[in-house]
């Protein structure tokens, strides 16, 4: 079954950290382009971080430095290491590859003030 599981999700207090976690299945992950993107209430989902095959990341300026994407090909899972977080952060986090147009359940991550 293909399908992406995303975990790690949870309340934290600003300045605080998480690790989000998505384990893949039913394809070859290895050679998949992954991505983690959010949405938050009221705004469109946006893309926080994507990772090639090669291990090539990018980031948008609203999460660079504070936000990096890895992954694990051997385990088959891709990682969000989450850290200064602030309230803005607050938002639904979902795992996608986008050669498959798959997306996961999502994560609930909200950041208190």
């Amino acid at each position: 079954q293909v399908q992406l599981v995303e975990s790690g999700g949870g309340l934290v207090q600003a300045g605080g950290s998480l690790r989000l976690s998505c384990a893949a299945s039913g394809f070859i992950f290895s050679r998949n382009f992954m991505a983690w993107y959010r949405q938050a209430p009221g705004k469109q989902r946006e893309l926080v971080a994507s990772i090639t095959g090669a291990g090539n990341t990018n980031y948008p300026d609203s999460v660079k430095g504070r936000f990096t994407i890895s992954r694990d090909n051997a385990k088959n899972t891709v990682y969000l290491q989450m850290n200064s977080l602030n309230p803005e952060d607050t938002a639904v986090y979902y795992c996608y590859v986008p050669g498959r147009t798959l997306w996961g359940q999502g994560t609930q991550v909200t950041v208190s003030s």
